[in-house]
C-alpha cells in the first residue's frame, strides 16, 4: 500500500456537492493505538443548510453545532437509538454542510460488513466520541492513497422520509460493498 498522507482541511473546504463525489476512492484510516483499520471510501451522501433532510436545515441546535463549525471535522451522531452515522464536515466556517460516509471497502484490519452507514461506523469503532475529531491528524484520518479510475453513479438519497429525491448521492459503480435501498 502507498504511503498515505491526510488531506488538507483546504479539501473539506469546498462546496459540499463536490467533496461528496471526491471523496469516492479516498482511505478512511482509522488508529487504534498501534492498530490501524482502513477502508476505501465506497459511497456518499451530501446535506446542504438549505437542504430539508439536514440536520442543520432549521438551523444551530446542540446535535449538529458541527455541521457549522471548521471544515475537515467529524459530525458523528446516534440514529434510531443503535448505530451511529459518520459525517465529513464541509463549506467555510459558519455555513452548514456535511458528506455522510455511507459505505467503505474494507482494505486494512476490517472483517464485518461495511456496506451501511452504521455497520462502517461499527467495523471502524467509531462513536460519539470521535465527534469533532479533526480529519487532518489523529486517529481518524482521510487520506488520498494510490489513484484509481471508477465511474460514479450520481442518484437519489434513500433511506429518508425528507428530500429523498435529491440526486445527492453519490458510489463507485459496480462496486460490491454499496449499501442497498
Amino acid at each position: 500500500m502507498v504511503k498515505m498522507k491526510a488531506l488538507p482541511r483546504s479539501f473539506y473546504a469546498r462546496n459540499t456537492i463536490t467533496v461528496a463525489k471526491q471523496l469516492l476512492g479516498k482511505y478512511i484510516v482509522r488508529k487504534i493505538g498501534a492498530r490501524k483499520l482502513i477502508g476505501r471510501i465506497v459511497e456518499t451522501e451530501a446535506y446542504l443548510d438549505n437542504d430539508p433532510a439536514s440536520h442543520a436545515y432549521r438551523g444551530i441546535t446542540p446535535r449538529c453545532a458541527p455541521m457549522f463549525e471548521y471544515p475537515g471535522r467529524a459530525y458523528i451522531y446516534f440514529i434510531y437509538g443503535t448505530h451511529y452515522c459518520l459525517n465529513f464536515v464541509t463549506e467555510k466556517r459558519g455555513k452548514a454542510g456535511a458528506v455522510l460516509i455511507r459505505a467503505i471497502e474494507p482494505v486494512i484490519g476490517i472483517r464485518s460488513s461495511t456496506n451501511g452507514p452504521g455497520k462502517l461506523t461499527k467495523a471502524l469503532k467509531v462513536d460519539k466520541k470521535l465527534n469533532r475529531a479533526d480529519l487532518t491528524k489523529g486517529e481518524l484520518i482521510i487520506a488520498s492513497g494510490k489513484p484509481s479510475r471508477f465511474a460514479v453513479v450520481k442518484t437519489k438519497r434513500i433511506g429518508l422520509s425528507k428530500a429523498s429525491s435529491k440526486p445527492y448521492r453519490f458510489y463507485i459503480k459496480g462496486n460490491p460493498f454499496i449499501s442497498k435501498p
